[in-house]
Protein backbone atom coordinates (compact mmCIF):
# COMPACT_ATOMS: atom_id res chain seq x y z
CA UNK A 1 0.00 0.00 0.00
CA UNK A 2 2.63 2.24 1.12
CA UNK A 3 4.59 1.07 -2.23
CA UNK A 4 1.48 1.96 -4.17
CA UNK A 5 1.36 5.56 -2.66
CA UNK A 6 5.19 6.64 -3.23
CA UNK A 7 4.73 5.14 -6.90
CA UNK A 8 1.75 7.94 -7.36
CA UNK A 9 3.44 10.38 -5.95
CA UNK A 10 6.24 9.90 -7.96
CA UNK A 11 4.58 9.98 -10.92
CA UNK A 12 2.77 12.89 -10.03
CA UNK A 13 6.39 14.52 -9.98
CA UNK A 14 7.10 13.60 -13.03
CA UNK A 15 3.95 14.42 -15.22
CA UNK A 16 3.97 17.92 -13.20
CA UNK A 17 7.77 18.34 -14.04
CA UNK A 18 6.95 17.16 -17.80
CA UNK A 19 3.91 19.45 -18.04
CA UNK A 20 5.72 22.33 -16.38
CA UNK A 21 8.67 22.08 -18.59
CA UNK A 22 6.21 22.14 -21.90
CA UNK A 23 4.55 25.00 -20.99
CA UNK A 24 7.17 26.89 -20.26
CA UNK A 25 9.12 26.34 -23.35
CA UNK A 26 6.08 26.91 -25.38
CA UNK A 27 5.97 30.58 -22.95
CA UNK A 28 9.01 31.74 -24.21
CA UNK A 29 8.56 30.41 -28.03
CA UNK A 30 5.25 32.62 -28.28
CA UNK A 31 6.37 35.69 -26.43
CA UNK A 32 10.00 36.00 -27.83
CA UNK A 33 9.60 34.03 -31.25
CA UNK A 34 6.01 35.55 -31.78
CA UNK A 35 6.11 39.15 -30.12
CA UNK A 36 9.81 39.64 -30.52
CA UNK A 37 10.83 38.99 -33.56
CA UNK A 38 7.72 38.02 -35.68
CA UNK A 39 7.45 41.80 -36.89
CA UNK A 40 10.98 41.83 -38.14
CA UNK A 41 10.43 38.66 -40.45
CA UNK A 42 7.12 40.62 -42.24
CA UNK A 43 8.05 44.70 -42.53
CA UNK A 44 8.58 44.31 -46.21
CA UNK A 45 4.83 42.93 -46.10
CA UNK A 46 3.50 45.33 -43.61
CA UNK A 47 5.22 48.54 -44.92
CA UNK A 48 3.50 47.41 -48.41
CA UNK A 49 0.39 47.45 -47.06
CA UNK A 50 0.18 50.11 -44.54
CA UNK A 51 2.86 52.80 -46.08
CA UNK A 52 5.24 53.49 -43.46
CA UNK A 53 8.90 53.88 -43.47
CA UNK A 54 11.79 52.42 -41.27
CA UNK A 55 12.11 55.39 -38.97
CA UNK A 56 9.04 54.18 -37.74
CA UNK A 57 10.44 50.72 -37.38
CA UNK A 58 12.98 51.37 -36.02
CA UNK A 59 11.46 53.56 -33.62
CA UNK A 60 8.96 50.37 -32.82
CA UNK A 61 12.23 48.59 -32.33
CA UNK A 62 13.18 50.96 -29.29
CA UNK A 63 9.93 51.10 -28.00
CA UNK A 64 9.90 46.77 -27.79
CA UNK A 65 13.26 47.23 -25.52
CA UNK A 66 11.58 50.12 -23.64
CA UNK A 67 8.85 47.87 -23.14
CA UNK A 68 11.26 44.85 -22.15
CA UNK A 69 13.06 46.96 -19.71
CA UNK A 70 9.50 48.24 -18.26
CA UNK A 71 7.84 44.60 -17.86
CA UNK A 72 10.76 43.13 -16.36
CA UNK A 73 10.78 45.94 -13.28
CA UNK A 74 7.16 46.06 -12.82
CA UNK A 75 6.63 41.79 -13.17
CA UNK A 76 9.35 41.50 -10.80
CA UNK A 77 7.24 43.69 -8.15
CA UNK A 78 4.13 42.06 -8.93
CA UNK A 79 5.59 38.10 -8.76
CA UNK A 80 6.22 38.86 -5.47
CA UNK A 81 2.97 39.95 -4.64
CA UNK A 82 0.75 37.94 -6.53
CA UNK A 83 3.08 34.87 -7.17
CA UNK A 84 4.68 33.57 -9.89
CA UNK A 85 2.20 31.57 -11.86
CA UNK A 86 -0.39 34.62 -12.20
CA UNK A 87 2.06 36.97 -13.54
CA UNK A 88 3.50 34.23 -16.39
CA UNK A 89 -0.47 33.26 -17.36
CA UNK A 90 -1.26 37.26 -17.38
CA UNK A 91 1.78 37.76 -19.51
CA UNK A 92 1.10 34.80 -22.07
CA UNK A 93 -2.73 35.93 -22.04
CA UNK A 94 -2.03 39.44 -23.52
CA UNK A 95 0.48 38.49 -25.39
CA UNK A 96 -2.05 36.29 -27.39
CA UNK A 97 -4.42 39.37 -27.39
CA UNK A 98 -2.29 41.65 -28.62
CA UNK A 99 -1.17 39.43 -31.53
CA UNK A 100 -4.87 39.35 -32.58
CA UNK A 101 -5.26 42.93 -32.31
CA UNK A 102 -2.45 43.85 -34.55
CA UNK A 103 -3.88 42.59 -38.07
CA UNK A 104 -7.19 44.25 -36.59
CA UNK A 105 -5.63 48.09 -36.83
CA UNK A 106 -4.91 50.10 -39.92
CA UNK A 107 -2.56 52.28 -37.99
CA UNK A 108 1.53 52.00 -37.35
CA UNK A 109 0.96 54.19 -34.38
CA UNK A 110 -1.82 51.32 -32.82
CA UNK A 111 0.64 48.18 -33.84
CA UNK A 112 3.60 50.36 -32.82
CA UNK A 113 1.76 50.48 -29.09
CA UNK A 114 0.51 46.24 -29.42
CA UNK A 115 4.23 45.91 -30.50
CA UNK A 116 5.65 47.43 -27.60
CA UNK A 117 3.42 45.53 -25.16
CA UNK A 118 4.42 42.28 -26.84
CA UNK A 119 8.37 43.27 -26.12
CA UNK A 120 7.33 43.45 -22.44
CA UNK A 121 5.71 40.17 -22.11
CA UNK A 122 8.66 38.56 -23.10
CA UNK A 123 10.07 39.76 -20.10
CA UNK A 124 7.46 39.48 -17.65
CA UNK A 125 6.84 36.01 -18.73
CA UNK A 126 10.45 34.98 -18.15
CA UNK A 127 10.90 36.83 -14.76
CA UNK A 128 8.88 33.70 -12.61
CA UNK A 129 10.68 31.08 -14.38
CA UNK A 130 12.64 30.40 -11.79
CA UNK A 131 10.42 30.57 -8.78
CA UNK A 132 7.97 27.75 -10.92
CA UNK A 133 10.98 25.90 -11.88
CA UNK A 134 12.40 25.66 -8.17
CA UNK A 135 8.30 24.69 -7.03
CA UNK A 136 7.73 21.53 -9.77
CA UNK A 137 11.54 20.66 -10.74
CA UNK A 138 13.88 18.28 -8.73
CA UNK A 139 17.48 20.11 -7.99
CA UNK A 140 19.53 17.80 -10.15
CA UNK A 141 17.08 18.75 -13.65
CA UNK A 142 17.18 22.02 -13.32
CA UNK A 143 19.98 23.59 -15.32
CA UNK A 144 18.33 20.68 -18.52
CA UNK A 145 15.29 22.38 -17.87
CA UNK A 146 15.56 26.19 -17.89
CA UNK A 147 18.07 25.44 -20.82
CA UNK A 148 15.36 24.10 -22.80
CA UNK A 149 13.61 26.55 -21.91
CA UNK A 150 15.95 29.35 -22.77
CA UNK A 151 15.88 27.92 -26.29
CA UNK A 152 11.92 28.67 -26.40
CA UNK A 153 12.62 31.43 -28.70
CA UNK A 154 14.42 28.98 -31.36
CA UNK A 155 11.41 27.11 -31.47
CA UNK A 156 9.23 30.13 -31.84
CA UNK A 157 11.89 31.25 -35.24
CA UNK A 158 11.45 27.94 -36.13
CA UNK A 159 7.57 27.59 -36.25
CA UNK A 160 7.67 31.29 -38.00
CA UNK A 161 9.84 29.85 -40.66
CA UNK A 162 7.28 27.92 -41.44
CA UNK A 163 4.03 29.62 -41.64
CA UNK A 164 5.75 33.17 -43.14
CA UNK A 165 5.91 31.68 -46.33
CA UNK A 166 2.78 30.60 -46.60
CA UNK A 167 0.65 33.61 -45.64
CA UNK A 168 3.19 35.82 -47.05
CA UNK A 169 2.91 34.32 -50.50
CA UNK A 170 -0.60 34.79 -50.46
CA UNK A 171 -0.40 38.74 -49.06
CA UNK A 172 -1.85 37.55 -45.59
CA UNK A 173 0.27 38.99 -42.89
CA UNK A 174 -2.79 40.15 -41.14
CA UNK A 175 -3.76 36.23 -41.42
CA UNK A 176 -0.72 35.06 -39.94
CA UNK A 177 -1.03 37.46 -36.60
CA UNK A 178 -4.28 35.62 -36.20
CA UNK A 179 -2.68 32.17 -36.43
CA UNK A 180 -0.17 32.74 -34.00
CA UNK A 181 -2.34 34.58 -31.69
CA UNK A 182 -5.25 32.77 -31.29
CA UNK A 183 -2.61 29.22 -30.83
CA UNK A 184 -1.04 31.65 -28.14
CA UNK A 185 -4.12 31.93 -26.66
CA UNK A 186 -5.41 28.11 -26.73
CA UNK A 187 -2.16 27.53 -25.13
CA UNK A 188 -2.70 29.99 -22.60
CA UNK A 189 -6.45 27.73 -21.41
CA UNK A 190 -4.32 25.09 -21.51
CA UNK A 191 -1.63 26.27 -19.32
CA UNK A 192 -4.18 28.22 -16.71
CA UNK A 193 -6.12 24.99 -16.06
CA UNK A 194 -3.03 23.24 -15.79
CA UNK A 195 -1.49 25.63 -13.38
CA UNK A 196 -4.19 25.52 -11.11
CA UNK A 197 -4.27 22.09 -11.37
CA UNK A 198 -0.71 21.64 -9.80
CA UNK A 199 -1.55 24.68 -7.34
CA UNK A 200 1.01 26.99 -8.94
CA UNK A 201 -1.28 29.68 -8.74
CA UNK A 202 -0.37 29.46 -4.63
CA UNK A 203 2.13 31.76 -3.20
CA UNK A 204 5.43 29.72 -2.36
CA UNK A 205 4.69 30.22 1.42
CA UNK A 206 1.54 29.33 1.37
CA UNK A 207 1.73 25.72 -0.49
CA UNK A 208 4.58 25.35 1.81
CA UNK A 209 2.79 25.41 5.41
CA UNK A 210 -0.10 23.50 3.47
CA UNK A 211 1.92 20.65 2.08
CA UNK A 212 3.60 20.65 6.24
CA UNK A 213 0.08 20.86 7.80
CA UNK A 214 1.28 24.54 9.27
CA UNK A 215 -1.37 26.59 6.96
CA UNK A 216 -2.57 30.05 9.45
CA UNK A 217 0.68 29.47 11.12
CA UNK A 218 2.21 32.47 10.53
CA UNK A 219 4.50 31.43 8.43
CA UNK A 220 6.86 34.00 8.18
CA UNK A 221 7.10 35.96 4.41
CA UNK A 222 10.70 37.46 4.48
CA UNK A 223 11.71 36.04 0.95
CA UNK A 224 10.91 38.81 -1.17
CA UNK A 225 12.45 41.14 1.41
CA UNK A 226 15.53 38.68 1.37
CA UNK A 227 15.38 39.09 -2.82
CA UNK A 228 15.34 43.65 -2.49
CA UNK A 229 18.44 43.32 -0.01
CA UNK A 230 20.53 41.33 -2.15
CA UNK A 231 22.37 44.54 -3.70
CA UNK A 232 24.63 43.49 0.01
CA UNK A 233 25.19 39.92 -1.27
CA UNK A 234 28.31 39.85 -3.15
CA UNK A 235 27.87 36.89 -5.67
CA UNK A 236 24.01 38.25 -6.51
CA UNK A 237 25.78 41.56 -7.59
CA UNK A 238 28.00 39.50 -9.56
CA UNK A 239 25.55 38.03 -11.61
CA UNK A 240 23.89 41.38 -11.94
CA UNK A 241 27.34 42.26 -14.02
CA UNK A 242 27.17 39.45 -15.45
CA UNK A 243 23.69 39.70 -16.98
CA UNK A 244 24.88 43.34 -18.13
CA UNK A 245 27.83 42.21 -19.96
CA UNK A 246 25.61 39.47 -21.46
CA UNK A 247 23.26 41.88 -23.34
CA UNK A 248 26.41 44.14 -24.09
CA UNK A 249 27.96 41.25 -26.08
CA UNK A 250 25.84 38.63 -26.96
CA UNK A 251 23.09 41.01 -28.16
CA UNK A 252 25.55 42.90 -30.71
CA UNK A 253 26.63 39.80 -31.63
CA UNK A 254 23.64 39.03 -33.37
CA UNK A 255 22.42 41.73 -34.23
CA UNK A 256 25.72 43.06 -36.37
CA UNK A 257 26.54 40.00 -37.39
CA UNK A 258 24.76 39.98 -40.94
CA UNK A 259 26.10 43.20 -41.91
CA UNK A 260 29.74 42.67 -40.66
CA UNK A 261 29.55 39.66 -43.13
CA UNK A 262 27.79 41.41 -46.04
CA UNK A 263 29.20 44.25 -45.65
CA UNK A 264 32.36 44.24 -44.03
CA UNK A 265 33.65 40.97 -44.88
CA UNK A 266 32.03 41.03 -48.70
CA UNK A 267 29.90 37.36 -48.20
CA UNK A 268 26.82 37.13 -50.19
CA UNK A 269 23.20 37.17 -48.77
CA UNK A 270 23.06 33.45 -49.32
CA UNK A 271 25.80 32.48 -47.13
CA UNK A 272 25.22 34.76 -44.24
CA UNK A 273 21.26 33.39 -44.49
CA UNK A 274 23.24 29.91 -44.11
CA UNK A 275 25.41 30.73 -40.94
CA UNK A 276 22.00 32.19 -39.81
CA UNK A 277 20.18 28.76 -40.40
CA UNK A 278 22.83 26.98 -38.86
CA UNK A 279 22.65 29.26 -35.75
CA UNK A 280 19.13 28.47 -35.35
CA UNK A 281 18.75 24.78 -35.89
CA UNK A 282 21.80 24.56 -33.43
CA UNK A 283 20.06 27.01 -30.71
CA UNK A 284 17.21 24.16 -30.69
CA UNK A 285 19.06 21.80 -28.75
CA UNK A 286 22.26 23.65 -27.41
CA UNK A 287 20.32 24.75 -24.64
CA UNK A 288 19.18 21.51 -22.99
CA UNK A 289 22.09 20.10 -24.08
CA UNK A 290 24.68 21.88 -22.10
CA UNK A 291 21.93 22.59 -18.85
CA UNK A 292 22.16 18.64 -19.35
CA UNK A 293 25.90 18.77 -18.90
CA UNK A 294 25.46 21.85 -16.06
CA UNK A 295 23.54 19.16 -13.72
CA UNK A 296 26.31 16.66 -13.86
CA UNK A 297 29.70 19.23 -13.96
CA UNK A 298 27.86 21.91 -12.48
CA UNK A 299 26.60 25.54 -13.80
CA UNK A 300 29.59 27.71 -13.13
CA UNK A 301 31.63 24.89 -15.19
CA UNK A 302 29.00 25.09 -18.24
CA UNK A 303 29.23 28.97 -18.08
CA UNK A 304 32.99 29.05 -18.30
CA UNK A 305 32.62 26.34 -21.41
CA UNK A 306 30.74 28.75 -23.03
CA UNK A 307 32.03 31.80 -22.58
CA UNK A 308 35.41 30.20 -24.13
CA UNK A 309 33.31 29.31 -26.95
CA UNK A 310 32.08 32.67 -26.95
CA UNK A 311 35.35 34.05 -27.30
CA UNK A 312 36.66 31.66 -29.83
CA UNK A 313 33.25 32.61 -32.22
CA UNK A 314 34.21 36.52 -31.53
CA UNK A 315 38.36 35.70 -32.15
CA UNK A 316 37.55 33.80 -35.43
CA UNK A 317 35.60 36.71 -36.59
CA UNK A 318 38.80 39.36 -35.68
CA UNK A 319 41.55 37.06 -36.92
CA UNK A 320 40.71 34.53 -40.04
CA UNK A 321 37.34 35.93 -40.86
CA UNK A 322 37.79 34.05 -44.27
CA UNK A 323 36.30 30.67 -46.37
CA UNK A 324 33.90 28.95 -44.35
CA UNK A 325 35.63 30.11 -40.95
CA UNK A 326 32.37 32.54 -40.05
CA UNK A 327 30.50 29.53 -40.57
CA UNK A 328 32.38 27.82 -37.98
CA UNK A 329 32.13 31.01 -35.80
CA UNK A 330 28.28 31.01 -36.47
CA UNK A 331 28.14 27.80 -34.99
CA UNK A 332 30.44 27.80 -31.66
CA UNK A 333 28.13 31.26 -31.09
CA UNK A 334 24.75 29.17 -31.66
CA UNK A 335 26.34 26.52 -29.10
CA UNK A 336 27.62 29.59 -26.28
CA UNK A 337 24.18 31.77 -26.91
CA UNK A 338 21.59 29.58 -25.90
CA UNK A 339 22.75 27.80 -22.85
CA UNK A 340 24.17 30.95 -21.44
CA UNK A 341 20.40 32.45 -20.96
CA UNK A 342 18.97 29.05 -19.37
CA UNK A 343 22.96 28.51 -17.43
CA UNK A 344 21.73 32.00 -15.19
CA UNK A 345 18.61 31.48 -13.95
CA UNK A 346 19.54 27.91 -13.06
CA UNK A 347 22.10 29.08 -11.27
CA UNK A 348 19.59 31.54 -9.45
CA UNK A 349 17.55 28.69 -9.20
CA UNK A 350 20.16 26.58 -7.06
CA UNK A 351 21.14 28.99 -4.84
CA UNK A 352 17.64 31.11 -4.04
CA UNK A 353 13.99 29.89 -3.98
CA UNK A 354 10.68 31.63 -4.30
CA UNK A 355 9.80 35.37 -4.19
CA UNK A 356 14.06 36.02 -3.19
CA UNK A 357 14.98 33.90 -6.80
CA UNK A 358 12.37 36.44 -8.76
CA UNK A 359 13.48 39.27 -7.42
CA UNK A 360 17.36 38.66 -8.01
CA UNK A 361 16.46 37.20 -11.75
CA UNK A 362 13.75 39.91 -12.24
CA UNK A 363 16.71 42.37 -11.98
CA UNK A 364 19.06 40.12 -14.05
CA UNK A 365 16.47 40.78 -16.80
CA UNK A 366 16.93 44.83 -16.27
CA UNK A 367 20.29 44.71 -16.59
CA UNK A 368 20.72 42.65 -19.54
CA UNK A 369 18.36 44.68 -21.57
CA UNK A 370 20.67 48.19 -20.11
CA UNK A 371 23.42 46.01 -21.15
CA UNK A 372 22.16 44.97 -25.02
CA UNK A 373 21.54 49.03 -25.68
CA UNK A 374 24.71 50.05 -24.19
CA UNK A 375 26.51 47.80 -26.38
CA UNK A 376 23.95 48.09 -29.77
CA UNK A 377 25.16 51.73 -29.37
CA UNK A 378 28.82 51.24 -28.42
CA UNK A 379 28.97 48.84 -31.91
CA UNK A 380 27.55 51.91 -33.46
CA UNK A 381 29.74 54.38 -32.29
CA UNK A 382 32.95 51.96 -32.91
CA UNK A 383 31.31 51.39 -37.08
CA UNK A 384 31.05 55.32 -37.32
CA UNK A 385 34.40 56.22 -35.78
CA UNK A 386 36.35 53.22 -37.28
CA UNK A 387 34.65 52.55 -40.39
CA UNK A 388 34.82 48.34 -39.76
CA UNK A 389 32.62 46.53 -37.34
CA UNK A 390 35.47 43.95 -36.55
CA UNK A 391 36.05 46.52 -33.87
CA UNK A 392 33.29 45.16 -31.63
CA UNK A 393 33.58 41.85 -32.19
CA UNK A 394 37.48 42.85 -30.46
CA UNK A 395 35.44 44.01 -27.42
CA UNK A 396 32.95 41.06 -27.94
CA UNK A 397 35.98 38.68 -27.28
CA UNK A 398 37.60 41.08 -24.51
CA UNK A 399 33.87 40.53 -22.63
CA UNK A 400 34.31 37.29 -22.58
CA UNK A 401 37.45 36.92 -21.23
CA UNK A 402 35.73 39.16 -18.43
CA UNK A 403 32.48 37.20 -18.03
CA UNK A 404 34.61 33.50 -17.65
CA UNK A 405 36.69 35.50 -14.86
CA UNK A 406 33.33 36.74 -13.16
CA UNK A 407 32.04 33.15 -13.24
CA UNK A 408 34.86 31.76 -11.40
CA UNK A 409 34.22 34.16 -8.46
CA UNK A 410 30.77 32.55 -7.78
CA UNK A 411 30.39 30.01 -5.11
CA UNK A 412 29.50 26.49 -5.80
CA UNK A 413 25.40 26.58 -6.71
CA UNK A 414 23.59 25.34 -3.81
CA UNK A 415 26.33 25.90 -1.40
CA UNK A 416 25.82 27.30 2.01
CA UNK A 417 28.05 30.67 0.48
CA UNK A 418 25.52 30.52 -2.15
CA UNK A 419 22.07 29.95 -0.49
CA UNK A 420 19.13 32.67 -0.42
CA UNK A 421 15.67 32.77 1.58
CA UNK A 422 14.78 28.99 1.84
CA UNK A 423 17.66 27.45 1.02
CA UNK A 424 17.12 24.86 -2.44
CA UNK A 425 16.75 20.67 -1.68
CA UNK A 426 20.50 19.90 -2.13
CA UNK A 427 21.65 16.18 -2.81
CA UNK A 428 22.31 15.27 0.64
CA UNK A 429 25.90 14.09 -1.06
CA UNK A 430 25.98 17.38 -2.34
CA UNK A 431 26.89 16.22 -5.43
CA UNK A 432 25.30 17.39 -8.67
CA UNK A 433 24.12 14.34 -9.80
CA UNK A 434 22.87 12.35 -6.80
CA UNK A 435 18.98 11.86 -6.21
CA UNK A 436 17.12 14.51 -4.11
CA UNK A 437 13.70 15.46 -2.92
CA UNK A 438 11.68 18.69 -4.18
Amino acid sequence: MVRTEKDGNSRAKVFAAFAATVLLTSFVAATYGFGFYLFAQIVPDMRRDLGFGYTAVGTITAAAQFGFLLFAMIGTWVSTRIGGGQVVIGSVALCGVCLVLIPLSDSIVVIGVLLTILGGTAASVYVPLVEIVGRVIDYRHRGKVLGLVSSGTSYGVFVNSMLVPNFVRDDNWRGLWYSVGFGTLMVTAVAAFTFHRLGLFRQEEEARAESEGTAGEGVPDNSARAGWRMVLVRWVVIVWTMKFLNGFACMPFQNYLSPYLREGLGFDIGFAAQVWGAIGIIGMFAGFAVGWLSDRIGVRAALVMCYTLFFLSAAILVVAPVGFLPMVSGVLFALAFYPIYGLVPAYVSKSASGAAATVIFGITNVTQGLGGIAGNYTAGFLKNVTGDFMWYYVVIAVTAVVLALLTLQLPREGSAESAIGKRPTVPETGKQGAPSVS
